[in-house]
């Protein structure tokens, strides 16, 4: 039975941290992998959440299933982590939360809702987005549409054709969103702009659908969400998949959740129960390690402050690998500009060089990226950066 079937190709980021591991050279340098890296290259565990993990050990005493909503205290400080914990939303019977194996794991059971809302269900994506939102989407039978996002010659977002497209979406048809540190673009909507998605959601009466997997790794916890509490102070619907993967360094722990803010509270219990039953059949039940790390630290002050302190720590770090790399590489002889590094947020920018130029880099100095020219900032420190600017100057 099984000859039938036929290899399928790896996905580029995982065949570059094979090639990566493979290769002898001790000067190489990995851009593609999408985790933070200290300035040493290593991806830490955050203080706070170690302490919390102690006492989880010293005092656990089951378990058994947590139940297909998973742990409600983390439930509860998700939602008000995401709408702010004086917001009505994070009290009302009108949103609901539930606990998911990671953000993609939010991302499907999400999927999975809105592909019970109707026959043949519309999702549009931004062009360009994060390489699994597509296929998560497809395989819930979701239509998928396109609405333009980054242009790549001016290396920002083109709100206009965003808009206009946006303007011509039926209602009732979902819109996918990144709440802050777009991937892999690392541009991000202002305020303004968010406003203006939200008038237009508000005219058109498409559903927003916020991707939301780094908050506190852009401008701040709270300023990373001041765009999607505009989308949920002002329209009766919208859909929130958010992680714990970054900034709670959780990764391998798959901790995540999936909000949804409804017209009404009757509302709310049917879609959380189409949740739940989406759940059921994917994966049963979650992953409770990592979501009693994150309700126990959000649950104590003096560890809320320590983790806030520390995720403080790697926001800033990340922005001053930015505006390093900008200021090493303005000054080169090819008239090549990178300034706008320095001005997107986040792990991820786009390099702007080209495939051919992506393969001399991996090849002849031993640095990974994946060829779109998507680099990790956080895999950049002050003991790798003289190297890699030289390097790229050397390929430009």
């Amino acid at each position: 039975m099984f000859e039938r079937l036929k290899s399928v190709p790896i996905d580029p980021i995982l065949g570059l941290m094979n090639a990566f591991k493979a290769d002898p050279r001790e000067t190489k340098i990995d851009l593609g992998v999408g985790v933070y890296q200290n300035s040493s290259g290593k991806t830490p565990i955050m203080t706070a959440v170690k302490k919390a993990e102690f006492a989880l050990h010293q005092n656990e005493n089951t378990k058994t299933y947590q139940g297909m909503t998973g742990d409600i205290d983390y439930n509860t400080h998700i939602s008000e982590l995401i709408f702010g914990s004086e917001n009505s939303i994070s009290n009302s019977d009108k949103s609901c939360t539930l606990q998911a194996p990671g953000g993609s794991g939010a991302l499907r059971v999400g999927a999975e809702v809105i592909a019970r809302t109707k026959e043949n269900a519309t999702i549009w994506i931004g062009d360009p987005t994060w390489a699994n939102h597509i296929p998560i989407m497809t395989k819930t039978g979701l239509k998928i549409k396109t609405y333009p996002y980054y242009d790549f010659k001016t290396h920002s977002i083109d709100f206009d054709a965003m808009i206009a497209q946006l303007k011509k979406i039926p209602a009732g048809d979902f819109v996918l969103l990144h709440g802050c540190c777009h991937n892999p673009t690392g541009a991000d909507l202002t305020l303004n702009q968010w406003s203006e998605v939200c008038s237009v959601a508000s005219q058109t009466g498409f559903i927003p659908f916020i991707d939301i997997a780094y908050q506190g790794l852009g401008n701040g916890l709270d300023e990373d969400v001041q765009g999607l509490r505009i989308l949920a102070n002002n329209l009766p619907e919208l859909m929130v998949a958010s992680s714990c993967s970054k900034n709670f360094g959780l990764y391998r722990e798959r901790t995540g959740a999936i909000s949804f803010l409804c017209s009404s509270d009757v509302q709310s219990k049917i879609v959380l129960s189409h949740a739940m039953s989406a759940a059921r059949s994917l994966y049963s039940m979650p992953p409770a390690h990592g979501a009693l790390l994150v309700a126990a630290v959000l649950g104590d002050h003096a560890l809320r402050q320590e983790w806030e302190k520390e995720l403080e720590q790697v926001r800033r770090r990340i922005e001053s690998m930015r505006k390093m790399l900008c200021q090493k590489l303005e000054t080169n002889n090819h008239g090549q500009d990178f300034s706008h590094i320095k001005m997107q947020k986040g792990m991820f920018s786009f390099l702007g060089i080209t495939p051919d130029q992506v393969t001399k880099l991996r090849d002849i100095h031993g640095i990974y990226m994946v060829s779109s020219t998507r680099i990790n900032i956080a895999g950049i420190n002050i003991n790798n950066i003289d190297y890699l600017c030289d390097s790229i100057l050397d390929v430009l």
